[in-house]
């Protein structure tokens, strides 16, 4: 039997768009190779009305078409966390999303996190985990639990499972390709002046630079970058850092069209409890002045405004825990939880 090969034509847009106002790196998009025993089933994702009611399938393709054509060639990078990572039908439902995205000319890069699996490795092995402000304190030990739960035992998974559903994913850490350079955070005892009072944390990062080299030459070669949040200072040593912040400054780094933050959460809400489908950077810096936004939710608004502020058009905060989240989010109109842009419009083609 002969292979079966899928190409995606270059999509124009009209130059005076709004869709193209924005920084972002435009690709072509090379073919797709799958071969007959691992052609994904694509028609499970667009068929969520029974199959013997057509007319109600066309509309869900028809309204996909702009989202395609618009977000053809383009970078989103995706961070895959939360309940997305651990149920099995939502797994396996992320895995389609991702390669369908690919096959359409699209360049999805996965930032992953692991703290539930690296609590759960480090507890077999008697080792209690112990947190400040939400930050695993990492000593020698723990960073080695850390780097081969994240880079090895959960990135393979992912790669693995994107891989059955007929993608080409490839797995790395951000030591790979002098990826990420790393330093040491340091952080302060509330109230502490600069330089005193110091917590330690151990081998716990913040990003110094992004080198985009290698996710660049995978892309290029038509394959699914699969990262995993560890970087390297330049003494060498192994440094742990959050996976918001990696998608975040990633994002930036590779003038990504969209940032995708996967959350167990619906998104942002307000002060009734309901969900606000979209918001301007200026909007969002009410509410958390108003003090609607806090606890959890406030470093993941912060990684995405931060990601808006550089350059990425949009980042949504989605709800993970919703099948299919990642593809609603990029094809359809309402999409799925808090958008936020740089205007108080939301940022949705007609």
């Amino acid at each position: 039997m002969w292979p079966l090969f899928i190409g995606v034509s270059p999509v124009g847009l009209d130059p005076g768009s709004d869709l193209l106002m924005s920084r972002t790196r435009v690709t072509p998009a090379p073919a797709l190779y799958f071969a007959p025993e691992t052609v994904p089933d694509f028609t499970e994702l667009a068929m969520t009305q029974p199959q013997s009611d057509p007319a109600a399938i066309a509309p869900v393709l028809a309204e996909a078409m702009p989202y395609i054509q618009h977000f053809h060639g383009r970078t989103i990078v995706i961070k895959y966390g939360g309940n997305a990572m651990v149920d099995e039908e939502l797994k396996r439902g992320f895995a389609r999303d991702v390669v369908l995205m690919k096959l359409v000319g699209m360049n999805p890069v996965i930032v992953h996190g692991g703290g539930p699996q690296i609590g759960q490795l480090l507890e077999r092995i008697g080792k209690k985990s112990e947190f400040v402000d939400g930050l695993r304190v990492t000593d020698s030990e723990t960073i080695d639990v850390v780097e081969m739960v994240l880079g090895g035992l959960v990135n393979k998974e992912i790669v693995a499972l994107i891989n059955t559903h007929g993608g080409r994913a490839v797995g790395l850490s951000g030591k790979d390709g002098d990826m990420i350079r790393a330093r040491k955070l340091v952080l302060h005892k509330q109230g502490s002046a600069e330089g005193e009072d110091i917590v330690e944390l151990g081998h716990v990062g913040e990003i110094e630079s992004i080198n985009p080299a290698v996710v660049d030459t995978l892309d290029a070669g038509d394959f699914i970058p699969v990262i995993a949040p560890i970087g390297a200072g330049k003494d060498g040593k192994t440094y742990n850092i959050n996976a918001d912040t990696v998608a975040g400054r990633l994002a930036v780094t590779l003038g990504a069209e969209k940032l995708i933050l996967l959350t167990n959460t619906p998104g942002v809400l307000d002060q009734q409890g309901q969900l606000l489908t979209g918001l301007s950077e200026d909007r969002v810096q009410e509410l958390i002045d108003k003090e609607v936004i806090t606890g959890g939710m406030l470093p993941k608004v912060r990684c995405a405004l931060d990601a808006v502020a550089g350059g990425v058009r949009t980042a949504t905060i989605s709800d993970g825990r919703v099948s299919h989240a990642t593809l609603l989010e990029t094809l359809t109109d309402k999409g799925v939880g808090t958008q936020i842009g740089r205007a108080r419009e939301v940022l949705r083609p007609d």
